[in-house]
């Protein structure tokens, strides 16, 4: 892991709460999440019609609810010298500060003070994603909210009193294909330099747990316990960076800068560890799409009722709802490098609170041999997310689970699931979920 060069051509990637290389915005609802679709009737941007009104309706995420506990006294948020406000703010909303994943790219709002040596970290839970870089002005938020998507916020770190500002330009970049056209997180893989600068005129890749492990993770720190691959093979294309980039190669690949922040003692400059925990970095994959995913069919799902046409069956939504099931049950998942041993703080926090089954049995035991989780179906489903859906949507997208889960959809793409695993999914799900339709109740196979 050590080795001071590398030789290979490689896609490096870059993910940012604020990225810098995010596409046009498109009217009428844009791209589909997986084929071309008619666009919608409303004439303008989907977060503009009059049902959505993204810039207009309050809000009510995690970070809406702190601000106005925040303003009300109920709450304090002290300042630490180290890292300003950030302890407070993660403890504040729930975010476990195990979940550390450290971006050395230069991308975001304040890429200015970001770099190898001074990385942006993120934290992050089920809904809500905190950004923090070392000496930088600001911590930087995403919120998802059940009804309006993600919303972003600033925390100003030079400030004597803590408050949370919503940010008024995101959406240049956080509406785009790469979000299906919603206000949503962004993780897209760019070729980067090696002082952390992406070159986009070589291409990029969006990111999720689809992706080939061989294509993500090139603007990351990536720390954590897996078996080494043969000499020669490389596992992923994290901690490296180039030099004589071009669109046919070779190209030379380093880790130094992954070893000089390995001796660098970050903790003296408010961050929590060294740590980028790969199966924190698998969950985030996995999770940032899930949100894009459920915030574009929540939204059509209104669109749809406001103009009498909630029809999951056909079309559009039709679409989204079978898109939704897919991903949430990990249709298409890449396989981890290798056997992954994750750091006991990252692995115990995620699934600390987690809905059980009467026999213990949880959507978020990690497996990390063949998956991301022991039970191939997504803990988002505990999400507000999901739960907030449009009720026709929640329960078309339940209804097509348990079709794929009942043996009822077919299909090669379905072959990662078992019939042990099908049954262990209804299981869960019928011990842990509300108001499931009546397909759970039939036996799997």
């Amino acid at each position: 892991m050590r080795a001071a060069l590398l030789s290979a051509f490689v896609l490096w990637a870059a993910v940012a709460l604020y990225a810098v290389d995010g596409g046009t915005r498109q009217a009428g609802g844009g791209a589909s999440p997986a084929t071309s679709q008619k666009a919608a009737p409303f004439p303008g941007v989907l977060d503009e019609h009059p049902v959505i009104q993204y810039a207009l309706r309050p809000v009510h995420d995690r970070v809406a609810r702190l601000s106005e506990s925040l303003a009300a006294g109920r709450v304090s948020l002290p300042k630490r010298e180290d890292s300003g406000y950030l302890r407070a703010v993660l403890d504040a909303l729930n975010v476990p500060v195990q979940s550390q994943l450290l971006i050395f790219s230069k991308t975001g709002v304040q890429g200015d003070v970001t770099g190898p040596d001074n990385p942006r970290a993120l934290f992050f839970n089920e809904s809500v994603v905190v950004g923090y870089i070392a000496g930088a002005r600001y911590l930087e938020i995403a919120s998802h909210d059940p009804e309006q998507g993600v919303v972003f916020y600033v925390v100003d770190q030079q400030a004597p009193t803590p408050a949370f500002s919503r940010g008024k330009s995101c959406l240049s970049c956080h509406v785009s294909a790469s979000t299906l056209e919603v206000p949503g997180l962004i993780v897209r893989s760019n070729h980067m330099s090696a002082d952390g600068t992406t070159v986009p005129q070589l291409g990029n890749v969006t990111v999720d747990h689809r992706t080939p492990l061989l294509e993500r993770w090139g603007g990351w720190f990536v720390t954590g316990d897996y078996t080494p691959q043969p000499y020669g093979t490389q596992v992923h294309r994290g901690n490296l960076t180039g030099s004589g980039l071009s669109s046919w190669g070779p190209e030379t690949t380093s880790n130094e800068v992954f070893i000089r922040w390995l001796d660098s003692k970050p903790e003296v400059r408010g961050y929590p560890s060294t740590d980028s925990d790969i199966a924190s970095l698998l969950a985030f994959d996995h999770q940032s799409h899930a949100i894009n995913l459920l915030t574009r069919l929540n939204w059509e799902s209104r669109v749809a009722a406001a103009d009498g046409r909630p029809d999951y069956t056909t079309g559009l939504l039709r679409e989204l709802v079978d898109d939704t099931a897919d991903y949430l049950l990990f249709v298409g998942e890449a396989r981890p490098p290798a056997r992954i041993v994750p750091r006991a703080g990252f692995a115990q926090a995620f699934a600390a609170g987690a809905p059980r089954d009467r026999a213990g049995r949880s959507l978020r035991d990690l497996d990390l041999d063949a998956r991301l989780l022991r039970y191939p179906c997504s803990y988002m489903v505990y999400a507000a997310a999901f739960q907030s859906l449009a009720a026709g949507a929640r329960e078309a997208v339940l209804q097509r689970m348990g079709s794929i889960l009942s043996g009822q959809a077919l299909g090669a793409k379905y072959a990662h699931l078992s019939p042990g695993d099908r049954r262990a999914v209804v299981e869960i799900l019928r011990d842990t979920v509300r108001d499931l339709p009546p397909v759970f109740t039939r036996s799997t196979r």
